[in-house]
């Protein structure tokens, strides 16, 4: 009797093993979602099965807060309003958020003119001590521009101390008549900022330094940009955890660059289609992301193609094999997340008004089917906050 106790125990002990390792307990996520409307919507993110809890939705005012930026410490929010002006005077605006009961709409701080029209991107700098936004501005009288605000003590967004401007390649008249900066992206280390001109066709890259001139921290870099092909239109640019290889979206092209880095410099290595050979009508490569093992990238490709391509990334090269290339189920796929967990991918479809949901293997890093579809109005981009 007492060695089939001891049986029976050893038994359940394992299965209970077996269990804890299949269906680990998740700490509770928020989900932030931002748009073309009226609102930041935040959410409860169910990482045990992959859905978002619609019952938890919590609105707080905010128009077309297209993108935003977290704190580190995750108390701050900084959200960028993408309007634009018929005129010659910009109207783009930053606010700031005190990010608190996720029950509760957020708390807002400040705002703060951007001096440019339609700001697309915003990003904190290493230390926190300050802002970068791109105004992308879509009217050439108000022109694009990089912009620098400062973040005091308290959380408090000062006006813009540094503005850069850069001309336009007038490639394609429609769209490249003026500057059009698009995302601002920080290298792991810190020590540079790099800027996407979709209307110059130009990656340019700045020095960072605070301590020398608080008001204007970036400098240009020694080589201060890269050239793309022509009329190709540069969108969005990531590095790999170590620093040693970069990813640029070109939207116009509907391609992807893979860089070699070096002291701040990007090399060209190769440039990859996101688009079968016989594809035709509207291209429109948009965001990248790479996961958090740095096994796998991840590509948005709008216009007509509406996919989510799958490359495995090859850990000495950082060169790319294509592994998949799944429908995104909607329209306008203008950005997406994988869950903290990597199990999950979400997909912002603009146009279909819409975040969908698919499963994601992370052990060979595809999509598989879609599981939810959440009606948000026009939705630009989103972000997962794992609560303290």
């Amino acid at each position: 009797m007492y060695k089939n106790q001891q049986f029976l125990l050893l038994g359940l002990s394992l299965a209970l093993s077996t269990l804890s390792s299949a269906s680990p307990f998740h700490e509770q996520t928020r989900l932030l979602v931002g748009g073309y409307n009226n609102a930041i919507a935040s959410y409860v993110f169910n990482q045990d099965n992959g859905l978002i809890e619609q019952n938890t939705i919590v609105r707080t005012p905010a128009h077309n807060a297209s993108w935003f930026t977290v704190d580190a410490e995750r108390n701050r929010l900084f959200a960028v309003d993408e309007i634009g002006s018929k005129s010659t005077k910009p109207i783009g605006k930053v606010s700031g958020f005190k990010l608190v009961d996720p029950a509760k709409p957020l708390d807002k701080i400040n705002t703060q003119p951007t001096l440019g029209d339609e700001p697309t991107f915003i990003v904190h700098s290493p230390d926190g001590h300050y802002v970068f936004v791109a105004n992308y501005a879509v009217n050439p009288n108000t022109g694009a521009s990089l912009v620098v605000l400062p973040i005091d003590q308290n959380g408090q967004l000062g006006a813009v101390t540094q503005q850069l401007v850069h001309q336009a390649s007038h490639v394609n008249p429609e769209r490249q008549a003026s500057s059009h900066i698009h995302r601002v992206t920080l290298t792991p280390d810190g020590q540079y900022v790099f800027m996407m001109d979709l209307g110059g066709d130009r990656v340019y890259a700045y020095r960072y330094d605070a301590k020398s001139d608080p008001k204007h921290p970036l400098t240009p870099a020694k080589v201060p940009y890269t050239a793309l092909p022509p009329g190709s239109g540069p969108r969005h640019l990531i590095f790999s955890a170590d620093g040693h290889h970069a990813y640029l979206t070109l939207e116009m092209a509907g391609k992807l660059v893979v860089f070699d880095v070096l002291d701040g410099t990007l090399k060209q290595r190769a440039i990859v289609s996101l688009i079968p050979s016989d594809f035709k009508g509207k291209l429109g490569a948009g965001a990248l992301h790479l996961s958090a093992d740095g096994q796998f990238l991840y590509v948005s490709d709008r216009g007509k193609d509406n996919k989510i391509l799958v490359y495995s990334v090859d850990p000495t090269t950082g060169l790319l094999s294509q592994i998949q290339r799944r429908s995104t189920e909607g329209q306008e796929p203008r950005e997406f997340a994988i869950s903290p967990d990597g199990h999950y991918l979400l997909v912002t479809n603009q146009f279909s008004n819409e975040v969908v949901t698919f499963k994601r293997d992370p052990s060979n890093g595809k999509l598989g089917a879609s599981i939810q579809k959440v009606n948000v109005k026009a939705p630009s981009m989103l972000q997962f906050i794992p609560e303290k």
